[in-house]
């Protein structure tokens, strides 16, 4: 294998990062993507997208862009994946270089790193395959959409599509060293408490306040060990009260309170322990809350698990396969879990295990991120092995 095209490699990621794509708008970066796996030499009818736009509650443009390319060699066969979308903050960016270092020309955005980095490196791989006639396994890429919405272009696509491949491998994360095994489940909680409306000055005593019911029971939570980081014996997990709306004005008692929140565990029976406190909380809340009248509010409490848990053992061979195309690439490697959501965690619920990989992002969803070219290069050779079998 020759070493790839690192110019090449750097404008098409710069070129990626540019295209506007936020969750469920990512259909010109898919075409982009698929334009250029055409001029490599790779056949439309190769291409495809899915229905998982249809099926995932947020909409959108466009499935999950799936390209098959038969293998020239023995081998398992392989995946190739990461998402197409960015955080809305990303959209609009406009990225410039500065030696090692990509980042946004204005301090108004994000730069797109995440994931662009990694649909560059995957893209990278079959391009440097195909441009330098290596051998390689059967081959499947796969380019999510709505990962940044609850990873919902994973957890909807197509399974029966990607031809069942054997060994998987995720781009999207920092360094190209990490080899992320295993990731937490979540599940995300929509909260309304509705109180009793009253004239706040002329008849206070004759409402309920939402606002009231709903600090008596964050207060709650936090006094028992129940949000932020949670730890129960060897169980540990966390959970975040992330948004709260309500009220209009301030001369009535405020009539409802809307809450959005999280529970996360690598452990489900305790994330599951924490959403149930979660719930207990709140409704000991409005139960101890009335009007002059004896009234109370009420309480809906929805949950959503937006996906679970997974881990992947060591010893598998699709870790083994990574570490190795790794240290094949001169970087050190160490495999651990991580406390974020990913792409793999809904590919090992439907019976692809992925290794995640990183690829240079820092920083990310913020105004301060930035692309390390080095990581973002050694990504691009890593996952070149990996589509060539050459670890």
């Amino acid at each position: 294998m020759k070493a790839i095209r690192e110019a090449v490699a750097v404008k098409r990621v710069m070129d990626l990062m540019a295209i506007p794509g936020g969750s469920c708008q990512e259909s010109l970066v898919a075409e982009w993507i698929q334009k250029q796996l055409q001029k490599a030499g790779v056949p439309a009818s190769a291409m495809s997208t899915d229905t998982a736009h249809r099926r995932s509650p947020a909409g959108g443009e466009i499935g999950n862009l799936i390209v098959r390319i038969k293998g020239t060699a023995p081998g398992p066969h392989r995946l190739l994946m990461a998402h197409m979308d960015t955080v809305p903050l990303a959209v609009g960016c406009k990225p410039v270089r500065k030696g090692d270092i990509i980042r946004p020309a204005s301090g108004k955005t994000a730069l797109g790193g995440d994931n662009r980095a990694g649909c560059a490196a995957v893209l990278t791989a079959i391009i440097e395959v195909l441009r330098q006639k290596l051998p390689h396994p059967p081959l499947t890429l796969l380019f999510t959409v709505q990962e940044e919405i609850g990873l919902r272009g994973a957890r909807y696509i197509s399974a029966g599509k990607l031809g069942k491949p054997r060994l998987c491998f995720n781009w999207d994360g920092r360094d190209p060293g990490d080899l992320i095994i295993g990731a937490v489940g979540a599940t995300n909680l929509e909260i309304t408490i509705d109180g009793i409306a009253s004239h706040a000055g002329a008849h206070p005593e004759d409402g309920v306040n939402a606002a009231v019911v709903a600090g008596m029971a964050m207060a709650s939570l936090q006094q028992n060990g129940w949000h932020g980081l949670v730890e129960s014996g060897k169980n540990r997990g966390a959970s975040n009260i992330g948004v709260i709306s309500g009220g209009a004005a301030t001369n009535v008692v405020m009539p409802q309170v809307q809450l959005q929140a999280e529970a996360r565990s690598h452990q489900p029976a305790f994330r599951k322990r924490i959403v149930r406190e979660f719930r207990k909380a709140f409704e000991a809340a409005v139960k101890s809350t009335k009007n002059a009248a004896g009234q109370r509010g009420q309480l809906t409490f929805e949950e959503d698990t937006r996906y679970e848990a997974f881990a992947i053992r060591e010893s598998a061979q699709c870790v083994k396969v990574a570490r190795q195309a790794a240290e094949a690439s001169g970087v050190d490697t160490t495999a651990r879990p991580c406390d974020g959501g990913l792409d793999a965690n809904w590919m090992a619920r439907h019976g692809f295990p992925a290794v995640t990989l990183g690829c240079g992002q820092h920083g990310i969803h913020t105004v301060d991120e930035t692309l390390n070219i080095p990581q973002f290069v050694a990504a691009c050779e890593i996952a070149t092995r990996l589509a060539a079998g050459l670890e």
